[in-house]
């Protein structure tokens, strides 16, 4: 099976941590890696989507074993240019292999990066994936966006999720598929304003549970972020956590 996931090419990998500088903050990634870590115990540690190592390079600083999967060979080639002994398969996370399969004690994907997989099919098997490469006992750990298609009154378009000095960008929805594209424009230090697009497809946490259930996972819990804050109705986003069962 083809991937649907957009394919990041060279120039993008190598502006995305200047592009993404804000998600690279102490304040931003110190949490979540804290938590991955909690969650990780001796490890090993698979990240799918590694891309450049934002959050698996501080896991690897903690004595962590950690592997990847990413889909992009520049964005590989950017995290090799700082950790060149970090294994990563290049493919995609609904289907690539790592590692040994069943020895993992945590399998992650972080920053609404499963969002990327862009059919129902695929997003079902990056779940069993995860669940071969996990250990009795393992977890899988997803942080993602709660669609925001709540704040559309009748007749828009579109939801900003980014206005500042630097970018605008926003999404635009197709609630019959649930398909929708990220809309990107940037000032650039230069004065040049640059628009770029990617693509999504949207999932609601119980339907996430669900994938969850049939790759023979259970929810152990969810927060509305990596500081343990609880999940509500109004919350805009989430880190749920499934366990593979010790037994059976």
């Amino acid at each position: 099976m083809a991937s649907s996931s957009d394919l990041w090419d060279r120039e993008t990998a190598e502006r995305f941590e200047t592009a993404s500088a804000a998600m690279f903050a102490p304040e931003v990634l110190d949490p979540a890696v804290d938590a991955l870590a909690a969650l990780a115990g001796p490890g090993p540690v698979l990240e799918l989507a590694i891309g450049t190592g934002r959050v698996a390079l501080p896991l690897a600083d903690r004595g962590l074993d950690v592997h990847g999967i990413e889909l992009s060979q520049p964005m590989t080639d950017v995290l090799h240019r700082k950790r060149p002994d970090l294994p990563v398969t290049v493919g995609d996370m609904a289907s690539a292999t790592a590692g040994e399969p069943g020895t993992f004690t945590l399998v992650y994907v972080v920053w609404n990066s499963f969002g990327n997989v862009r059919t129902q099919d695929e997003q079902v098997e990056v779940f069993r994936n995860a669940a071969r490469h996990l250990a009795p006992g393992g977890r899988f750990v997803v942080e993602l966006w709660v669609p925001g298609i709540r704040r559309f009154p009748p007749g828009q378009a579109a939801v900003p999720f980014d206005v500042s000095a630097g970018h605008v960008g926003f999404d635009t929805y197709d609630m019959a598929t649930q398909q929708g594209t990220s809309h990107h424009y940037t000032h650039d230090p230069d004065g040049s304003l640059r628009y770029g697009t990617s693509n999504f497809r949207y999932a609601w946490p119980a339907e996430l549970d669900l994938m969850a259930r049939l790759a023979g996972m259970e929810l152990e819990r969810r927060t509305a972020d990596w500081q343990g804050t609880p999940f509500t109705g109004d919350s805009e986003g989430h880190v749920s956590v499934w366990r593979r069962p010790a037994r059976g």
